[in-house]
């Protein structure tokens, strides 16, 4: 049965939570997907841990669960960081013939 105190203490850090994402500003979020890809990873290595330790069935069905969730959770976070990577990026400006031919640049249209 949870006690009041394991349910106070799961809304008060869901709220807090909430209130710490909710603040922090765009140009952040990308360096704390970093920080979250690596606390993922470190999960991953601890279900690998498990899985190998080769102690009964069911504790190699729950490694292997754990395993396929945190490769699922580590990949999905670094598509997600090189998706908002993407964002920031410039695209290329085209230089017109206008512009190389005052320059001086040859291939910058007809004379």
């Amino acid at each position: 049965m949870i006690s009041i105190i394991e349910l106070y203490v799961f809304v008060l850090a869901a709220f807090v939570g909430y209130q710490v994402i909710t603040r922090v500003p765009p140009l952040l979020h990308t360096p704390l997907m970093s920080a979250t890809n690596a606390i993922s990873a470190i999960s991953l290595v601890g279900s690998l841990v498990l899985a190998g330790a080769n102690r009964d069935t069911v504790s190699n069905w729950l490694g292997f669960i754990a395993v396929t969730a945190a490769s699922i959770n580590v990949v999905g976070g670094f598509l997600i960081t090189d998706r908002m990577l993407k964002m920031f990026r410039r695209e290329p400006k085209p230089t017109s013939a206008v512009a190389m031919e005052k320059a001086g640049q040859p291939g910058g249209g007809s004379r």
